[in-house]
This record gives structure tokens, C-alpha cells and sequence, in this order.
């Protein structure tokens, strides 16, 4: 793969109607995971190329069980990213966390039930990577600033739980993570977050907050036209903190997560099977190849 594209934004299609966007072209991939969830668009935004996944493919054919986030990550990876932006709709477990608001989380917890590709290690690769802080805060603090340019309500950090999905919360759940103290609530941040950091990609949601769940008593509960009302309104300020991001990110920036695996795999490099070494070259060759 000879393309060489630092930023990554996975989100919905309609990021694409962006008037920053420049030279658009898509890029058909296929991986060691299947193909992604869509082709990648690819264009250039204040001189940076950014390529573009719509996680739910185009015409939002997958759900929330059955996206292929391996697939998602790992075409990133390919093409050279080492910056990611999530841009994702969610609710509010918490009164001042309002419909309309936009939240970058800081912290992650993982409920999910199935298992969706939740990792890169398996088949005799055994790696234990760090994700105290699963969300970076570089790239945290430039959402949060494009945000603020544009005239969004936009809250510092939030502990987000990811539950599977596709059905939304009972009012018994809603108040269970409500009192483990999460504040937002989705279903696509894990494992998506967790394979960006096994895969050296620094990586940053921007919440879009549609409705309270079903936890608030005097609001009305979470239906898919309140979340699809939001979003639309809310486009414009994501199109907008996108752009700012992208023209102020250095990608050449080193966070630690670009060398989350110097420290993380396990196993000994002759032991590693011929399969799990070719299904992670992107990711795993310069440590492999260095042990070589």
C-alpha cells in the first residue's frame, strides 16, 4: 500500500459534504479482516488528506454488533493513519450533559455482550496493550477547541459505556450505569477505540448528545427520529470542529500510543504463526522485523 494518509474520520456519510474537502476519491481495500464497512473516501482538507469510513456502510446497513471494526481500523492503519476522529451519536445519563450538546469522553468502559473482533491478538500473537487512557487527550483538546470555534456546547470529558445494541436501554439499565456513574451511553466506541490503540492510532470521539435515554422522568424517551433530528442539527458544528482539528493536528506529532506495542507483545517472535504474522504485518512488522 503505497498511500500514505495520517488522519482518519469515522462517522457518517454525510461528513463527506464537507465544503473543506477537496480532491475526494475513493479507495477500495481489502484486509486481512474483510473489507470495510464502505469503500474509504479520501480528500484533502487545509492541504491534509483524511480518509473518511462511514461505520454503518453506506445506507447504514450494519448495526452496532456487526460492524466490522477490525476491518475499519486495520484499512486505516494500511493507508498510514495515526490520527482518528470518531464522530458518533449518544445519550445523556446526566442532567447537564443536554440534547443538542456535544461531549468529547474521556474515559470508556465496555458492555458490550458479542464478540466484534475486539482484538488484533489471537492465534498464538499474545500482546497486552495499555488503554488507561483510551482516548487521547492531543487530540481531545483540538476537537474540543473546533468545537468551541464553532459555536457548539460542548463538554470536557465523560465516561462512556458502549453497550451492544441494537435495541436501546430499559429505564432499569438506564439507572444502573446511571449509578456507576457513566455519563454517556452508544454502541460503537468499543472495541473501536480499544483496536485504534492496538494498532498505534491515536483516537478521539466526539458525542453527539440526541436525547437523555430513558432514565430522565419528565423528558420523553430515546426513538430513532429524536436521535436522527439531533444529528442533522448537529452537523454543520461537526463538519466545522473537523476542519479545525485536521488544519491544526501535526501529524507528526509522537503520543504514546504510537508506541503502545513496544512494551505489549508477549510472545516470543519464533514462536508467532506464518498466519498471525501476515494478518497484522501492518501493524506488527517494524517490532518483528526488528526482532527478525
Amino acid at each position: 500500500m503505497t498511500e500514505n494518509v495520517h488522519i482518519g474520520v469515522l462517522g457518517g456519510s454525510g461528513l463527506y459534504d464537507m465544503p473543506e474537502i477537496q480532491d475526494k476519491r475513493t479507495l477500495d481495500i481489502d484486509t486481512p479482516y474483510g473489507k470495510p464497512s464502505a469503500p474509504l473516501m479520501i480528500g484533502t482538507i487545509h492541504g491534509k488528506e483524511v480518509a473518511f469510513i462511514p461505520r454503518h456502510g453506506e445506507g447504514h446497513y450494519h448495526t452496532p454488533s456487526t460492524v466490522p471494526y477490525r476491518a475499519n481500523i486495520y484499512a486505516l492503519k494500511m493507508i498510514g493513519v495515526r490520527f482518528i476522529v470518531s464522530v458518533s451519536a449518544c445519550g445523556s445519563l446526566r442532567e447537564d450533559y443536554e440534547p443538542g450538546h456535544i461531549a468529547v469522553a474521556d474515559q470508556l468502559y465496555d458492555n458490550t455482550k458479542l464478540d466484534r473482533g475486539r482484538t488484533f491478538f489471537e492465534a498464538g500473537l499474545v500482546g497486552h496493550v495499555p488503554v488507561a487512557q483510551p482516548f487521547d487527550d492531543y487530540l481531545r483538546g483540538l476537537l474540543l477547541k473546533g468545537l468551541q470555534e464553532a459555536g457548539a456546547t460542548a463538554h470536557d470529558g465523560g465516561l462512556f459505556i458502549t453497550i451492544e445494541g441494537p435495541r436501546f436501554s430499559t429505564k432499569g439499565e438506564s439507572n444502573v450505569f446511571r449509578s456507576w456513574g457513566c455519563d454517556l451511553i452508544g454502541m460503537t466506541t468499543s472495541p473501536e477505540a480499544f483496536l485504534a490503540a492496538e494498532a498505534e492510532m491515536a483516537y478521539a470521539v466526539m458525542a453527539h448528545i440526541t436525547d437523555y435515554d430513558v432514565w430522565h422522568d419528565t423528558e420523553e424517551a430515546v426513538t430513532v427520529e429524536m436521535v436522527m433530528k439531533t444529528v442533522e442539527h448537529n452537523i454543520d458544528l461537526a463538519k466545522k470542529a473537523l476542519a479545525y482539528a485536521v488544519q491544526h493536528i501535526d501529524t507528526t506529532t509522537e503520543r504514546p500510543v504510537h508506541n503502545a506495542l513496544a512494551s505489549a507483545i508477549m510472545t516470543r517472535p519464533d514462536l508467532i504463526p506464518a498466519e498471525s504474522r501476515e494478518n497484522t504485518a501492518a501493524i506488527m512488522d517494524k517490532y518483528l522485523n526488528a526482532n527478525a
